[in-house]
């Protein structure tokens, strides 16, 4: 297994905002982690989007990528393609598409850590069926849709 820690949007929002529940324990395993933090432009956005309530917040989330706390990995056709083949396959959770990208992403690299707090990648599989392995080690609630 690869060692990159797949970074999603709610673990990077609650980073870079104080106030959010789980600041501190996102903040602590990010500070113990030793190996590569990767992402895609899809969960950039999302967090920027969010942290736009935040004064500096956007700023803040497109820095924090720029000083290299999360390396930005970027998709081509291909990877768009299986994007959409998981938005149909998930469409019942419903997946979103920084998911998608995400899932597709942990299959190149070949891990499976991904650092969320979404609860819904308790229900994404890798290829092959594999479960992911989520961190930080927290409870996570399904939102209501």
């Amino acid at each position: 297994m690869a060692g990159e820690l797949l970074l999603d949007t709610g673990a990077l929002v609650s980073l870079l905002d104080r106030t959010e529940p789980h600041h501190a324990a996102c903040v602590e395993c990010y500070d113990r982690w030793t190996r590569p933090v990767v992402s895609t432009e899809a969960v950039l956005t999302e967090a920027t989007h969010l942290l736009s309530r935040l004064r500096g917040g956007r700023e803040a989330c497109v820095d924090f990528f720029l000083a290299g706390g999360v390396a930005l990995v970027p998709s081509d056709t291909a990877a768009l393609r299986r994007c959409r083949e998981l938005l149909h396959k998930y469409a019942d959770v419903p997946m979103d598409y920084a998911d998608a990208t995400l899932v597709v992403l942990a299959a190149d690299l070949g891990t499976r850590r991904v650092f969320t707090l979404d609860a819904d990648f308790e229900i994404y599989r890798l290829p092959g069926g594999g479960p992911f392995e989520l961190v930080p080690d927290i409870d996570r609630h399904r939102p209501r849709r």
